[in-house]
């Protein structure tokens, strides 16, 4: 027999039909004891979890996931936890970069081909947060996201350290002789002493704050320490909350707005945030459909001051930015510049969220007429060397570097910087470029955090801590220096960074937003044409999928046949 009646929502595609294929669908569900009446059209709604004892910023994503289940129970809904690939970014190699895509696709495709109403997204460590962003985009149905949350501070012989912050700084001290092995051996058990992501204003604390400023979130989502109880609260209410966006037909698409993008941009401004921000917003705004470029960076976060005293721009760490107020605190402060109409998963308006806010704390989060740090947004930097544009944080930049011109220093991969930066024969000082190659999305191959290069050993015994450094690479969210990154195109593309030889004078000027190669054009002629393009780094799978479509960091390093989406529409029957 035929189904007549009207499927009002997805999962009744599967669970609603009165014919063979219904008892199919129920009948296999039914083998847990689930009652009858849950498939009576209530919405149902997946739970995508990224737990992985793989991924130790995720490692707690059992016990999360089972208060969103408590919170969708209780709101009348039908909840069916999923895996999804999980990216750790400490353990995967050659860079879990290389696999946002490829987690992105798995996240699409199962919420696509799934009886699934709604969707709640269990994100922490850096890629994860972007890869199910993306994917779920490419769906558009009602989503929230719910983070795992930062690590609780750091203790180390009566200090705090800042995960990732600690582990540059306390490195290049060994390697500079001021630190011993079995300090840093002990300060390694010090650093991380609880579930959560790094503590931090890396890229996993900088894309929770995002998914919050974007309106994906409830609010305070990006703050609340991993362990704190009040973790498990905003789960279940967001539990609760997927159910009623079901029913409101919330879909991603109302909230992520041109708007939305726009106050992201000047809350990661206002939070010294990550410069793996850039390419991970770019990609989510390219599968849900907004035009954002890479130069609104610029354009819309170039005067935005930095509120947030939280390393690594600053001193404090994750759990004093919630003690303080979280991330409602900073965006009350953005008043007179954000958009106060974007909407949010809540059905409030951002600003309705946030606007009575209190900030606990003013040494942690500054006014905004008297701000921490003076024009921190993330600068665009264009020129011959990087047409397509390349990226800087000044906020984490010595202000003496940011004009500056010196000879290059060439590396031309990461296995040559590694090799050759330690050598005490290297012909360096601290007037020079640092320029490293063949790093960036193709070139790695997947784009990895190879930028933040440590300096060579006789400059750092000299007190040298910081140098130009510039390459088609990421860094850390959590490291700092004067570092030029995501320059487009890559050497790997045949950009003008491939060009680079040793002795060349670089020009880098941050306030004019310039980066130049002082070589003539009939030059960079003489040594294109000699120029050898690389071959793909693997001959199958992934790798070789991924080194073939990728496109340039400029444009979010997603693969092109994945720029905008697909849809929701409900496939054809599997019998």
């Amino acid at each position: 027999m035929s189904d007549t009646k009207k499927l009002t929502r997805r999962s009744q595609a599967w669970f609603g039909r009165q014919d063979r294929d219904g008892f199919i669908y129920r009948s296999w569900v039914k083998n847990r004891g689930i009652p009858h009446d849950q498939f009576d059209g209530r919405p149902v709604i997946g739970i995508c979890n990224t737990y992985s004892e793989l991924t130790p910023c995720n490692s707690h994503f059992r016990a999360l996931a089972e208060q969103v289940k408590i919170g969708i129970w209780e709101a009348g809904g039908f909840p069916l936890e999923f895996p999804v690939m999980s990216l750790g970014e400490t353990l995967l190699r050659p860079t879990a970069m290389l696999f946002r895509n490829l987690a992105s696709m798995d996240v699409e495709e199962s919420i696509r081909a799934n009886p699934l109403d709604g969707v709640v997204l269990l994100m922490g460590c850096d890629k994860t947060t972007p890869a199910l962003l993306m994917g779920a985009a490419s769906v558009d149905v009602p989503t929230i996201g719910v983070s795992g949350g930062p690590m609780l501070n750091g203790k180390y012989r009566g200090k705090e350290v800042g995960s990732g912050t600690g582990v540059w700084q306390m490195s290049e001290e060994v390697r500079g002789g001021h630190m011993s092995q079995e300090e840093f051996f002990e300060a390694e058990s010090c650093m991380h002493r609880s579930h959560g992501h790094c503590m931090t204003m890396g890229t996993a604390s900088t894309m929770a704050s995002m998914v919050e400023a974007l309106g994906m979130s409830l609010p305070g989502n990006a703050a609340i320490p991993a362990v704190d109880a009040r973790r498990n609260v905003l789960a279940r209410n967001s539990g609760r909350r997927i159910v009623e966006m079901v029913k409101e037909d919330l879909i991603m698409s109302k909230i992520l707005t041109r708007s939305a993008f726009e106050n992201a941009i000047r809350i990661n401004a206002a939070i010294g945030g990550s410069t793996n921000a850039v390419i991970h917003l770019l990609a989510i705004a390219g599968r849900i459909g907004v035009d954002l470029k890479l130069q609104d960076w610029d354009n819309i976060g170039r005067e935005m001051p930095c509120l947030l005293n939280l390393q690594p721009s600053g001193k404090f760490l994750m759990e004093d930015f919630y003690y303080a107020g979280g991330l409602p605190a900073i965006i009350k402060e953005l008043d007179t510049v954000i958009d106060k109409t974007a909407l949010t998963v809540n059905a409030e308006t951002l600003w309705n969220n946030c606007k009575d806010a209190p900030n606990w704390n003013s040494e942690v989060i500054y006014a905004f007429d008297k701000p921490f740090k003076e024009a921190a947004g993330i600068a665009i930097l264009k020129g011959n060397l990087a047409p397509d544009g390349a990226v800087i944080k000044p906020s984490a930049a010595t202000p003496a570097l940011l004009k500056h011109k010196g000879r290059a220093v060439v590396f031309e991969s990461s296995d040559d910087l590694h090799r050759r930066i330690d050598d005490e024969d290297l012909d360096v000082d601290e007037t020079c470029v640092l320029v490293l190659k063949n790093c960036g999305p193709k070139g790695y191959p997947g784009m990895g955090e190879a930028g933040n290069m440590p300096l060579p050993p006789k400059l750092l015994r000299k007190g040298i801590t910081d140098m130009v450094r510039i390459s088609d690479a990421r860094m850390s969210g959590t490291a700092y220096g004067t570092v030029v990154l995501h320059v487009a195109p890559e050497a790997a593309a045949g950009g003008p960074l491939a060009l680079v030889q040793n002795g060349d004078i670089v020009e880098l000027d941050v306030p004019a937003r310039r980066l130049h190669l002082d070589v003539t054009d009939e030059e960079l002629e003489r040594r294109r044409a000699a120029w050898v393009a690389p071959q793909a780094p693997a001959p199958r799978g992934w790798t070789k999928l991924y080194f073939d479509h990728v496109q340039q960091a400029n444009l979010g390093a997603d693969l092109d046949f994945l720029v905008g989406k697909t849809g929701a529409a409900v496939p054809k029957d599997n019998h």
